[in-house]
């Protein structure tokens, strides 16, 4: 399926590839991590859910397994193909307009540093219209030293995810480079990255309506915020 790619975003590799550079048949691939953990202990269920970014469905399923009514939301037609157990709309975050609250909203993926702060706002507005009075939003950051301990790799599966290039392209963004390598396929993917600080980040949320209530995690990556 042919996309239009994002300025600064490219991929490559095997079958689809997202306007922001992601493969569809590499993150199929991905096992689920601990986010179904954390989320699940800030903001337990049963809840509805609005899950921004769900890709192929990875987190969604695990989500809805636990008791969630998971609304999932991807610009990418490839990737919602493949979401099971949740409703799903195909739209940009930031333009998202749904009529609705939800108890939680999520937005995972590191999504928040998008490199175009008009976007990252626009994806913080989002959230923020999204969660219902008392409601929670759940944000994941990159953790330290994310765009300056390069090169790197750690095993994935039978495979390698490598992060080989940290570009800094000016105006506080960096261009972000990953290889994923396995002995049947190989996959790359190019995006920009806007690190924020804890001070950068509070302020990003205040901007939107938001305010961090707390760090959810020793290294800082998930974050509880609610309406101010």
């Amino acid at each position: 399926m042919k996309t239009t790619r994002r300025p600064g975003y490219d991929g490559s590799g095997p079958g689809d590839i997202t306007p922001d550079g992601c493969a569809v048949d590499f993150y199929l691939r991905l096992p689920v991590d601990n986010e179904p953990d954390v989320i699940a202990a800030a903001a337990p269920p049963p809840a509805t859910l609005l899950e921004l970014g769900c890709g192929v469905g990875r987190v969604t399923r695990a989500l809805a397994a636990r008791g969630y009514a998971v609304t999932a939301v991807d610009e990418s037609p490839a990737m919602l193909a493949h979401v099971t157990d949740a409703r799903t709309v195909h739209s940009p975050i930031e333009t998202l307009e749904l009529g609705e609250t939800f108890d939680v909203v999520l937005l995972g993926s590191f999504l928040v540093h998008a490199g175009d702060a008009a976007v990252r706002q626009g994806l913080l507005r989002t959230c923020r219209q999204h969660v219902a009075p008392g409601g929670a939003v759940l944000i994941q950051r990159e953790g330290a030293g994310w765009h300056d301990a390069v090169p790197r790799e750690r095993q994935l599966l039978d495979g390698v995810a490598r992060v080989a290039a940290s570009t800094d392209i000016g105006d506080g963004v960096r261009s972000m480079r990953f290889e994923y390598v396995f002995p049947d396929a190989r996959w790359t993917q190019t995006y920009l990255s806007r690190p924020l600080s804890p001070a950068q980040f509070t302020a990003a949320l205040t901007e939107a309506g938001l305010a961090v209530e707390r760090y959810l995690t020793p290294d800082g990556a998930w974050v509880l915020a609610r309406a101010a």
